[in-house]
């Protein structure tokens, strides 16, 4: 339910960014962090063996579709997707897959692998309509493509990959197959079985609502076998408060049914929005919802909506840099719902929006002139030059030669064929 704020009701569009964590899960972390200052992180992990060597991992496993070995609790997706990806033991024949959504923290990630292991970083091209080019990926997947990573969905536009198709492609052949499912999870139905990825990693404060830092993974078999000689699986547990608030925000969205129907309605107020683009790339969308405005800048389309009580985001290029830049998109709006939104909420969005985007721009501020500098004096030398003797010539300036750095001995992203 959306909160209330001195009478008005503030409506939240974005569990995208961070969901409203319910009270209970409130609650739960409350008093677990209570309990650890007046008793101390042993005993506080003992009160909880329950929660979090069981239930968590019960949870987990029906929202993943997973069993409940393969599931681990950690600090968040991007954590576990450099933690675990990172100690791969790849080599320079190898090539990895990344895609134009991929997310700036984890195409980090993916600099780093390829700067250790000298591996090549290709980006899986686009059709004309947006969506992942499935036939190059059939046509190009062979024994030397040693990772592919995916977004289920990305966190700067509203696309759903088809995950579970591009599983079926890669099945038959030697790469492990990893899925970021962080703004998937919780408004969409994710199965790790099905999709058939070796990593999927999600965090839990998004559509899950739950503590902002807690997040999962869940690991197959056959990439936990291939990091055992390297180290295991680094995974950084959460806060036994924190994981026992996922646990409940977990109980609470299985409890739940999803409400449907209100991401097209969402759209259909920017659509109808005069001066708005839609970032609405493929065939399928999610609930997540990105634009601009032709006249308005992102920051103050968000600043005007928080002002009639409407909580937005503004996203910028860099958040998913191999797509947005190209599209030349600096910044937009990203709106998302909820299945404690509804369809009152869309209306007052879209009243909102409308306000926020025919309202003037603000005349732009006026900065005074800068001050004259002051002159320079002149040095005086301390006697006058002797007749026939020149001047000593005063010391000119040293001028300093940029070098440009050099390039990276791996080479840049490799663009698909």
């Amino acid at each position: 339910m959306n909160e209330k704020t001195h009478g008005d009701r503030r409506i939240h569009l974005d569990p995208a960014g961070a969901g409203r964590m319910p009270a209970a899960v409130r609650e739960v972390l409350t008093e677990w962090t209570r309990f650890e200052d007046r008793y101390g992180p042993y005993e506080l992990d003992e009160r909880l063996e329950d929660v979090l060597h069981r239930q968590i991992h019960e949870h987990l496993a029906a929202l993943l579709g997973a069993p409940p070995g393969d599931t681990y609790a950690c600090t968040g997706a991007a954590d576990a997707f450099a933690a675990v990806l990172s100690r791969l033991p790849l080599g320079s024949r190898d090539r990895v897959w990344t895609t134009p959504y991929e997310s700036a923290a984890n195409l980090s990630t993916l600099f780093a692998l390829r700067a250790r292991t000298g591996c090549r970083l290709e980006v899986v091209p686009l059709r004309p309509d947006g969506d992942l080019d499935l036939e190059w990926m059939a046509r190009h997947i062979g024994g030397d493509v040693a990772l592919v990573c995916v977004p289920y969905v990305p966190s700067g536009c509203g696309i759903v990959h088809p995950v579970e198709d591009i599983g079926r492609i890669l099945a038959p052949h030697r790469c492990l197959y990893a899925v970021d499912a962080s703004y998937a999870a919780g408004q969409l139905p994710v199965d790790a079985a099905r999709i058939g990825c070796h990593l999927l990693t999600g965090d839990g404060w998004r559509f899950l609502r739950g503590p902002h830092t807690a997040g999962f993974a869940c690991v197959a078999p056959r990439l936990r076998e291939a990091l055992a000689p390297h180290g295991g699986l680094p995974l950084v547990p959460p806060h036994g408060a924190a994981a026992a608030a996922l646990n409940e925000a977990l109980a609470l969205h299985a409890a739940v049914p999803p409400r449907t129907g209100l991401a097209p309605g969402l759209r259909a107020a920017v659509e109808d929005t005069a001066g708005t683009e839609l970032i609405a790339p493929g065939r399928l969308q999610s609930g997540i919802v990105t634009f601009r405005h032709e006249d308005v800048p992102a920051a103050l389309v968000r600043r005007r909506l928080a002002d009639r009580g409407v909580v937005v985001w503004k996203t910028v290029a860099e958040e998913v840099p191999l797509y947005l830049p190209k599209r030349g998109v600096v910044t937009a709006v990203r709106a998302s719902v909820h299945h404690d939104n509804s369809a009152g909420d869309i209306e007052l969005f879209a009243d909102a929006l409308k306000d926020a985007v025919t309202r003037p721009l603000p005349a732009p501020a006026r900065h005074p002139a800068p001050a004259a500098p002051a002159p320079v004096p002149h040095a005086v030398p301390s006697r006058p030059a002797e007749p026939g003797i020149p001047r000593a010539r005063p010391a000119g300036r040293r001028h300093l030669t940029l070098v440009p750095d050099r390039p990276p001995a791996t080479g840049p992203l490799q663009p698909g064929a």
